[in-house]
């Protein structure tokens, strides 16, 4: 397989890059070492040395975008409470625009395809390894929730937010109806996603 990374990075960005390629076009399963050494253009010596083995490279494949994800969310969501104006809108925008913000980077729709096949292969280890180090950020996020609105059932705000993030997963992916126009900046476009999710948010966890 011809080498499908910068050789200009270090090592272990190469592998992690070409890792990120495969498991989002062959999954995780489907990916095979041989596979991935040849496109990162190293040997497996070196994949053992800074990964230690395929299922800690998976882990580190999530960590070098959802640490930086999730810390941009609660920096955001800890703006939003110490400016005293934590509405529900700022609320929903520290957890919605850091993430629409990735998927809009270059790398950022490869790894949207990632995220995909860890839920839809059902790879119980790696829903283990996703709950327990980034859970605290969706219960952070779920406490200001309920604090907003005290309306809810524990049980209907769940269902509620699961919803919104199941919108918010589909602005992600790109594959929408609408589309960016030719006379709009992909800034401006993305902007225009954010607002009308923020809304669209707004109105379904609001209702009686």
């Amino acid at each position: 397989m011809k080498a499908i990374v910068n050789r200009s990075s270090s090592t272990k960005e190469r592998i992690l890059g070409a890792a990120e390629v495969l498991f989002a076009q062959r999954g995780f399963e489907g990916a095979s070492l041989r596979q991935l050494t040849a496109a990162a253009g190293v040997n497996l010596a070196a994949v053992n040395y800074h990964f230690g083995s395929k299922d800690k490279l998976v882990e580190q494949v999530f960590r070098r975008r959802l640490d930086t994800l999730n810390a941009q969310r609660l920096a955001a969501l800890g703006s939003a409470r110490e400016s005293g104006n934590d509405r529900l809108e700022d609320v929903l925008d520290a957890f919605i625009r850091p993430a629409l913000k990735l998927s809009h980077e270059d790398s950022g729709s490869l790894f949207m395809r990632v995220l995909a096949r860890a839920f839809a292969e059902h790879d119980d280890s790696l829903r283990q390894f996703l709950s327990e180090n980034y859970g605290h950020v969706m219960r952070q996020f779920t406490a200001e929730f309920a604090r907003l609105l005290p309306h809810l059932s524990k049980e209907e705000l769940y269902w509620r937010i699961d919803l919104v993030t199941g919108a918010l997963t589909h602005a992600m992916s790109g594959f929408g109806m609408i589309q960016r126009k030719q006379d709009v900046s992909e800034g401006a476009h993305l902007e225009q996603t954010i607002q009308h999710l923020i809304r669209f948010a707004v109105a379904g966890l609001t209702h009686p």
